[in-house]
Protein backbone atom coordinates (compact mmCIF):
# COMPACT_ATOMS: atom_id res chain seq x y z
CA UNK A 1 0.00 0.00 0.00
CA UNK A 2 1.44 3.10 -0.72
CA UNK A 3 -0.04 6.97 -0.85
CA UNK A 4 1.89 9.79 -2.60
CA UNK A 5 0.08 12.50 -1.45
CA UNK A 6 0.61 13.69 2.41
CA UNK A 7 1.15 17.39 3.65
CA UNK A 8 2.45 18.68 7.46
CA UNK A 9 1.77 21.12 9.47
CA UNK A 10 4.50 22.57 7.18
CA UNK A 11 1.87 23.92 4.67
CA UNK A 12 -1.62 22.77 4.69
CA UNK A 13 -1.57 19.69 6.63
CA UNK A 14 -2.89 18.49 10.12
CA UNK A 15 0.07 16.34 11.56
CA UNK A 16 3.48 16.23 12.29
CA UNK A 17 6.09 14.68 9.94
CA UNK A 18 6.35 12.23 13.24
CA UNK A 19 3.16 11.72 13.30
CA UNK A 20 2.23 10.91 9.82
CA UNK A 21 5.30 8.05 10.03
CA UNK A 22 3.55 6.62 12.91
CA UNK A 23 -0.14 6.73 11.58
CA UNK A 24 2.02 5.17 7.84
CA UNK A 25 3.43 2.22 9.93
CA UNK A 26 0.49 1.46 12.06
CA UNK A 27 -1.70 1.28 8.46
CA UNK A 28 0.89 -0.83 6.78
CA UNK A 29 1.86 1.72 4.11
CA UNK A 30 4.92 0.46 2.32
CA UNK A 31 5.50 3.65 0.72
CA UNK A 32 4.77 7.61 1.31
CA UNK A 33 5.75 11.26 -0.26
CA UNK A 34 5.14 14.26 1.64
CA UNK A 35 4.19 16.72 -0.73
CA UNK A 36 4.25 19.99 1.08
CA UNK A 37 4.08 23.52 -0.54
CA UNK A 38 6.76 26.06 -1.16
CA UNK A 39 8.47 25.00 2.01
CA UNK A 40 11.33 22.61 3.43
CA UNK A 41 10.93 22.75 7.29
CA UNK A 42 9.57 19.07 7.00
CA UNK A 43 13.29 17.96 5.81
CA UNK A 44 14.76 19.88 9.19
CA UNK A 45 12.23 17.18 11.23
CA UNK A 46 13.67 14.41 9.21
CA UNK A 47 17.57 15.27 10.20
CA UNK A 48 16.22 14.62 14.00
CA UNK A 49 17.50 10.91 14.25
CA UNK A 50 14.54 9.77 16.56
CA UNK A 51 12.20 10.86 13.11
CA UNK A 52 14.96 9.04 10.86
CA UNK A 53 14.62 6.23 12.82
CA UNK A 54 10.88 6.32 13.21
CA UNK A 55 11.49 6.32 8.92
CA UNK A 56 13.04 3.36 9.10
CA UNK A 57 10.99 0.94 11.25
CA UNK A 58 13.07 1.57 13.88
CA UNK A 59 11.09 3.30 17.05
CA UNK A 60 13.12 1.42 19.78
CA UNK A 61 16.10 2.85 19.78
CA UNK A 62 18.50 5.03 22.55
CA UNK A 63 16.90 8.23 21.23
CA UNK A 64 13.51 7.17 22.11
CA UNK A 65 14.80 5.97 25.74
CA UNK A 66 16.72 9.27 26.39
CA UNK A 67 13.16 11.01 25.05
CA UNK A 68 11.03 9.03 27.27
CA UNK A 69 13.73 9.33 30.45
CA UNK A 70 14.04 12.79 29.79
CA UNK A 71 10.65 13.93 29.43
CA UNK A 72 9.43 11.72 32.33
CA UNK A 73 11.87 13.64 34.55
CA UNK A 74 10.07 16.69 33.75
CA UNK A 75 7.10 15.09 34.39
CA UNK A 76 8.02 14.54 38.27
CA UNK A 77 9.46 17.74 38.56
CA UNK A 78 12.99 16.32 38.86
CA UNK A 79 14.73 18.71 36.97
CA UNK A 80 18.26 18.56 37.48
CA UNK A 81 17.82 14.70 36.22
CA UNK A 82 15.90 15.63 33.29
CA UNK A 83 18.93 17.94 32.41
CA UNK A 84 21.93 15.45 33.18
CA UNK A 85 20.34 12.83 30.86
CA UNK A 86 20.36 15.26 27.61
CA UNK A 87 23.72 16.38 28.73
CA UNK A 88 25.56 12.97 29.52
CA UNK A 89 24.12 11.47 26.32
CA UNK A 90 24.66 15.01 24.28
CA UNK A 91 28.44 14.85 25.30
CA UNK A 92 28.37 11.38 24.31
CA UNK A 93 27.02 12.15 21.13
CA UNK A 94 29.54 14.85 20.77
CA UNK A 95 32.73 12.74 21.61
CA UNK A 96 31.39 10.20 18.97
CA UNK A 97 30.80 12.39 16.36
CA UNK A 98 34.30 13.76 16.61
CA UNK A 99 35.77 10.89 16.22
CA UNK A 100 34.26 9.84 13.40
CA UNK A 101 34.46 13.07 11.73
CA UNK A 102 38.38 12.60 12.41
CA UNK A 103 38.55 9.20 10.79
CA UNK A 104 36.75 10.56 7.39
CA UNK A 105 39.27 13.63 7.73
CA UNK A 106 42.10 11.28 7.92
CA UNK A 107 40.66 8.44 5.14
CA UNK A 108 39.64 11.48 2.47
CA UNK A 109 43.51 12.99 3.26
CA UNK A 110 44.96 9.50 2.36
CA UNK A 111 42.62 9.26 -0.86
CA UNK A 112 43.60 12.77 -2.05
CA UNK A 113 42.81 11.53 -5.41
CA UNK A 114 39.57 12.67 -6.60
CA UNK A 115 39.92 15.05 -9.85
CA UNK A 116 38.74 18.39 -9.68
CA UNK A 117 38.39 19.77 -13.31
CA UNK A 118 38.84 17.91 -16.49
CA UNK A 119 40.40 20.22 -19.82
CA UNK A 120 38.54 19.02 -22.77
CA UNK A 121 38.37 20.11 -26.18
CA UNK A 122 34.97 21.36 -27.50
CA UNK A 123 34.88 23.17 -30.65
CA UNK A 124 38.39 23.55 -31.33
CA UNK A 125 39.33 25.02 -27.90
CA UNK A 126 40.29 24.40 -24.01
CA UNK A 127 37.77 24.33 -21.59
CA UNK A 128 38.19 23.40 -18.22
CA UNK A 129 34.95 21.84 -16.55
CA UNK A 130 33.82 19.21 -14.16
CA UNK A 131 34.54 15.51 -14.96
CA UNK A 132 31.25 14.90 -13.88
CA UNK A 133 30.10 16.93 -17.41
CA UNK A 134 32.57 14.59 -19.95
CA UNK A 135 31.25 11.95 -22.19
CA UNK A 136 32.39 9.14 -23.76
CA UNK A 137 34.78 9.45 -26.56
CA UNK A 138 35.59 13.04 -25.83
CA UNK A 139 38.84 14.46 -25.82
CA UNK A 140 40.71 15.60 -22.73
CA UNK A 141 44.18 17.26 -22.01
CA UNK A 142 46.32 16.09 -19.22
CA UNK A 143 49.30 18.71 -18.62
CA UNK A 144 52.43 18.18 -16.56
CA UNK A 145 51.31 17.97 -12.22
CA UNK A 146 47.85 17.38 -13.33
CA UNK A 147 45.47 14.56 -11.79
CA UNK A 148 44.13 11.69 -15.11
CA UNK A 149 40.15 13.19 -14.00
CA UNK A 150 38.90 9.67 -15.98
CA UNK A 151 39.89 6.58 -17.63
CA UNK A 152 41.23 6.71 -21.81
CA UNK A 153 43.40 6.03 -24.17
CA UNK A 154 46.17 8.27 -25.00
CA UNK A 155 45.64 9.15 -28.56
CA UNK A 156 48.34 11.95 -28.32
CA UNK A 157 51.34 12.50 -26.39
CA UNK A 158 53.96 10.91 -24.17
CA UNK A 159 54.58 10.62 -20.86
CA UNK A 160 55.38 9.23 -17.46
CA UNK A 161 52.41 8.94 -14.72
CA UNK A 162 52.75 8.70 -10.87
CA UNK A 163 50.63 5.42 -9.78
CA UNK A 164 51.23 5.13 -6.28
CA UNK A 165 47.61 6.10 -5.30
CA UNK A 166 46.07 3.62 -7.24
CA UNK A 167 48.93 0.63 -7.26
CA UNK A 168 51.43 1.54 -4.46
CA UNK A 169 54.28 1.17 -6.97
CA UNK A 170 56.49 4.23 -6.80
CA UNK A 171 58.45 3.31 -10.60
CA UNK A 172 56.77 6.24 -12.51
CA UNK A 173 54.53 4.11 -15.74
CA UNK A 174 55.65 5.49 -18.95
CA UNK A 175 53.01 5.72 -21.20
CA UNK A 176 52.49 6.83 -24.69
CA UNK A 177 49.93 6.94 -27.97
CA UNK A 178 47.92 3.80 -27.77
CA UNK A 179 48.17 3.13 -24.11
CA UNK A 180 45.01 2.73 -21.87
CA UNK A 181 45.42 5.09 -18.34
CA UNK A 182 43.65 4.90 -15.45
CA UNK A 183 42.00 8.21 -14.18
CA UNK A 184 43.54 8.86 -9.96
CA UNK A 185 47.38 8.64 -11.96
CA UNK A 186 49.20 12.37 -11.55
CA UNK A 187 50.90 13.95 -15.29
CA UNK A 188 54.67 14.17 -14.33
CA UNK A 189 56.70 15.56 -17.05
CA UNK A 190 54.76 15.28 -20.71
CA UNK A 191 51.70 16.92 -22.35
CA UNK A 192 48.80 13.74 -22.69
CA UNK A 193 45.78 13.96 -25.01
CA UNK A 194 43.02 11.08 -24.14
CA UNK A 195 40.04 9.82 -25.46
CA UNK A 196 37.66 9.09 -22.59
CA UNK A 197 36.25 5.47 -22.05
CA UNK A 198 34.59 5.66 -19.25
CA UNK A 199 32.28 8.24 -17.62
CA UNK A 200 33.41 10.02 -14.31
CA UNK A 201 30.92 7.92 -11.93
CA UNK A 202 32.57 4.24 -13.69
CA UNK A 203 36.22 5.45 -13.58
CA UNK A 204 38.57 4.01 -11.83
CA UNK A 205 38.91 6.77 -9.08
CA UNK A 206 35.57 6.91 -8.62
CA UNK A 207 35.07 3.42 -7.67
CA UNK A 208 37.82 3.72 -5.35
CA UNK A 209 36.65 6.91 -3.37
CA UNK A 210 33.30 4.79 -3.14
CA UNK A 211 34.66 1.76 -1.81
CA UNK A 212 36.75 3.98 0.94
CA UNK A 213 33.84 5.93 1.52
CA UNK A 214 31.51 3.24 2.24
CA UNK A 215 33.92 1.25 4.20
CA UNK A 216 31.92 0.93 7.07
CA UNK A 217 28.95 -0.32 5.74
CA UNK A 218 30.40 -3.67 5.30
CA UNK A 219 29.98 -4.49 8.94
CA UNK A 220 31.89 -7.59 10.90
CA UNK A 221 29.86 -9.97 12.93
CA UNK A 222 30.16 -8.28 16.50
CA UNK A 223 28.41 -5.44 15.06
CA UNK A 224 25.68 -7.48 13.21
CA UNK A 225 25.04 -9.34 16.14
CA UNK A 226 24.78 -5.67 18.24
CA UNK A 227 21.97 -4.41 15.69
CA UNK A 228 19.90 -7.90 16.08
CA UNK A 229 20.49 -7.11 20.44
CA UNK A 230 19.18 -4.16 20.43
CA UNK A 231 16.73 -4.61 17.92
CA UNK A 232 15.05 -7.00 20.50
CA UNK A 233 16.69 -5.70 23.24
CA UNK A 234 15.34 -2.17 23.61
CA UNK A 235 11.11 -3.33 23.10
CA UNK A 236 12.19 -5.85 26.12
CA UNK A 237 13.48 -2.89 28.52
CA UNK A 238 10.52 -0.52 27.46
CA UNK A 239 7.81 -3.06 28.54
CA UNK A 240 9.80 -3.88 31.76
CA UNK A 241 9.62 -0.16 32.55
CA UNK A 242 6.02 0.18 31.83
CA UNK A 243 5.37 -3.10 34.31
CA UNK A 244 7.56 -1.69 37.02
CA UNK A 245 5.86 1.72 36.56
CA UNK A 246 2.47 0.47 36.68
CA UNK A 247 1.69 -2.80 38.49
CA UNK A 248 3.46 -2.11 42.05
CA UNK A 249 1.71 0.89 42.69
CA UNK A 250 -1.73 -1.37 41.87
CA UNK A 251 -0.36 -4.51 44.19
CA UNK A 252 1.60 -3.52 46.55
CA UNK A 253 0.13 -1.19 49.56
CA UNK A 254 1.82 2.29 50.67
CA UNK A 255 3.21 2.53 46.54
CA UNK A 256 2.64 5.84 44.96
CA UNK A 257 3.05 6.45 41.17
CA UNK A 258 5.15 8.60 41.74
CA UNK A 259 8.10 6.92 42.90
CA UNK A 260 7.53 3.83 40.97
CA UNK A 261 7.47 6.01 37.65
CA UNK A 262 10.56 7.58 38.80
CA UNK A 263 12.31 4.23 39.50
CA UNK A 264 10.56 2.87 35.52
CA UNK A 265 12.60 5.79 34.32
CA UNK A 266 15.72 5.12 36.32
CA UNK A 267 15.72 1.56 35.48
CA UNK A 268 15.32 2.96 31.70
CA UNK A 269 18.47 5.04 31.84
CA UNK A 270 20.42 2.52 33.31
CA UNK A 271 19.33 -0.16 30.66
CA UNK A 272 19.49 1.89 27.29
CA UNK A 273 22.19 0.11 25.61
CA UNK A 274 23.25 2.85 23.61
CA UNK A 275 26.84 2.62 24.97
CA UNK A 276 26.71 -0.66 23.60
CA UNK A 277 25.38 -0.06 20.05
CA UNK A 278 27.33 2.84 19.77
CA UNK A 279 30.88 2.08 21.45
CA UNK A 280 31.17 -1.06 18.99
CA UNK A 281 30.80 0.52 15.32
CA UNK A 282 33.02 3.49 16.48
CA UNK A 283 35.41 1.02 18.04
CA UNK A 284 35.71 -0.15 14.40
CA UNK A 285 35.30 3.21 12.36
CA UNK A 286 38.26 4.93 14.42
CA UNK A 287 40.41 1.42 13.64
CA UNK A 288 39.54 2.32 10.08
CA UNK A 289 41.14 5.73 10.34
CA UNK A 290 43.64 4.99 12.56
CA UNK A 291 44.57 3.05 10.05
CA UNK A 292 44.49 5.17 7.18
CA UNK A 293 46.41 7.94 8.78
CA UNK A 294 49.50 5.16 8.74
CA UNK A 295 48.48 4.79 5.34
CA UNK A 296 47.07 1.63 5.02
CA UNK A 297 43.37 1.39 4.24
CA UNK A 298 40.98 -0.85 5.53
CA UNK A 299 37.88 -1.45 3.09
CA UNK A 300 35.77 -2.83 6.16
CA UNK A 301 35.12 -3.30 9.81
CA UNK A 302 34.77 -7.42 8.66
CA UNK A 303 38.09 -7.19 7.23
CA UNK A 304 39.37 -5.06 10.45
CA UNK A 305 38.27 -8.13 12.33
CA UNK A 306 39.66 -10.57 10.21
CA UNK A 307 43.24 -8.85 10.52
CA UNK A 308 43.08 -9.91 14.35
CA UNK A 309 43.26 -13.61 13.76
CA UNK A 310 45.78 -12.92 10.85
CA UNK A 311 49.33 -14.98 11.32
CA UNK A 312 50.82 -14.58 7.81
CA UNK A 313 51.34 -11.52 5.88
CA UNK A 314 52.10 -11.37 2.01
CA UNK A 315 53.18 -8.24 1.06
CA UNK A 316 53.89 -6.66 -2.52
CA UNK A 317 57.22 -4.98 -3.56
CA UNK A 318 58.00 -1.10 -3.13
CA UNK A 319 55.92 1.44 -2.04
CA UNK A 320 54.53 -1.15 0.23
CA UNK A 321 57.37 -2.13 2.48
CA UNK A 322 59.52 0.36 1.83
CA UNK A 323 59.64 4.48 0.64
CA UNK A 324 60.47 3.65 -3.16
CA UNK A 325 63.01 6.89 -2.41
CA UNK A 326 66.29 5.97 -4.78
CA UNK A 327 69.65 7.12 -3.89
CA UNK A 328 73.02 5.88 -5.40
CA UNK A 329 74.61 3.18 -3.38
CA UNK A 330 77.62 2.94 -5.20
CA UNK A 331 79.83 4.09 -8.50
CA UNK A 332 82.04 1.65 -10.62
CA UNK A 333 83.42 3.67 -13.33
CA UNK A 334 85.54 2.76 -16.06
CA UNK A 335 88.13 5.08 -17.45
CA UNK A 336 86.67 7.71 -15.70
CA UNK A 337 86.55 9.14 -12.36
CA UNK A 338 83.40 8.71 -9.89
CA UNK A 339 83.46 12.65 -9.46
CA UNK A 340 82.96 13.23 -13.71
CA UNK A 341 80.87 10.01 -13.96
CA UNK A 342 78.20 11.42 -11.37
CA UNK A 343 79.03 14.80 -12.87
CA UNK A 344 78.25 14.00 -16.45
CA UNK A 345 75.13 11.58 -15.27
CA UNK A 346 73.32 14.40 -12.97
CA UNK A 347 73.95 17.06 -16.17
CA UNK A 348 72.16 14.83 -18.55
CA UNK A 349 69.12 13.91 -16.41
CA UNK A 350 69.04 17.36 -14.92
CA UNK A 351 65.58 17.86 -16.83
CA UNK A 352 63.95 14.82 -15.90
CA UNK A 353 61.42 14.31 -13.19
CA UNK A 354 62.26 10.70 -13.14
CA UNK A 355 63.00 9.43 -9.08
CA UNK A 356 66.16 7.63 -11.01
CA UNK A 357 67.23 10.91 -12.12
CA UNK A 358 66.45 12.90 -9.08
CA UNK A 359 68.52 10.28 -6.97
CA UNK A 360 71.71 11.01 -9.61
CA UNK A 361 71.03 14.93 -8.93
CA UNK A 362 70.87 14.20 -5.56
CA UNK A 363 74.06 12.23 -5.43
CA UNK A 364 75.79 15.21 -7.11
CA UNK A 365 75.01 17.58 -4.61
CA UNK A 366 76.31 20.66 -6.66
CA UNK A 367 74.16 22.85 -8.49
CA UNK A 368 73.56 21.76 -12.73
CA UNK A 369 75.21 24.44 -15.06
CA UNK A 370 72.95 24.65 -17.61
CA UNK A 371 75.69 25.79 -20.18
CA UNK A 372 77.33 22.42 -20.56
CA UNK A 373 74.08 20.72 -21.66
CA UNK A 374 73.41 21.72 -25.28
CA UNK A 375 70.84 18.75 -26.19
CA UNK A 376 68.72 16.45 -24.59
CA UNK A 377 66.45 13.88 -25.50
CA UNK A 378 63.93 11.62 -23.09
CA UNK A 379 62.95 8.37 -24.94
CA UNK A 380 59.92 6.82 -23.02
CA UNK A 381 60.75 3.20 -21.61
CA UNK A 382 64.43 3.45 -22.44
CA UNK A 383 66.07 6.25 -21.14
CA UNK A 384 68.10 9.67 -22.31
CA UNK A 385 70.15 10.46 -24.49
CA UNK A 386 72.44 14.13 -23.64
CA UNK A 387 75.20 15.70 -24.94
CA UNK A 388 76.98 17.10 -21.77
CA UNK A 389 80.55 19.19 -22.59
CA UNK A 390 80.03 18.41 -26.38
CA UNK A 391 80.30 14.49 -25.21
CA UNK A 392 77.12 12.15 -25.80
CA UNK A 393 75.67 10.73 -22.74
CA UNK A 394 73.25 7.56 -22.62
CA UNK A 395 71.50 6.52 -19.76
CA UNK A 396 69.27 3.94 -19.39
CA UNK A 397 68.48 0.39 -19.33
CA UNK A 398 69.57 -2.80 -21.35
CA UNK A 399 67.24 -2.25 -24.34
CA UNK A 400 68.95 1.53 -24.83
CA UNK A 401 72.40 0.35 -24.21
CA UNK A 402 71.68 -2.91 -26.94
CA UNK A 403 70.20 -0.37 -29.31
CA UNK A 404 73.34 1.48 -29.73
CA UNK A 405 75.76 -1.84 -29.41
CA UNK A 406 77.23 -0.39 -26.01
CA UNK A 407 79.09 -3.50 -24.15
CA UNK A 408 78.90 -3.24 -19.97
CA UNK A 409 79.13 -4.73 -17.36
CA UNK A 410 75.85 -6.04 -15.29
CA UNK A 411 76.32 -5.10 -11.25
Amino acid sequence: MIDLHMHTVYSDGTNTCKEILEKAQKNNLSYISITDHNNCGVYKELANPEIRNIFKGKVFDENFLMTVATIGAFGINEFPEAVAVMLFYQVGELFQSYAVDKSRKSIASLMDIRPDYANVKRDNKLIKISPDDVKIGEEIVIKPGEKVPLDGIVTDGKSSLDTKALTGESMPRDVKIGDEILSGCINQNGLLTIKVTKEFGESTVSKILDLVENASSKKSKHENFITKFAKYYTPIVVIIALVLAIIPPLVLKDAGFKEWIYRALTFLVVSCPCALVISIPLGFFGGIGGSSKMGVLVKGSNYLEALAKTEVVVFDKTGTLTEGVFEVQKVEPVGISKEELIKLAAHAESYSNHPISMSLKRAYNKDIDEKLISETKELSGLGVIAKVEEKEILIGNDKLMKENNIDYKRM
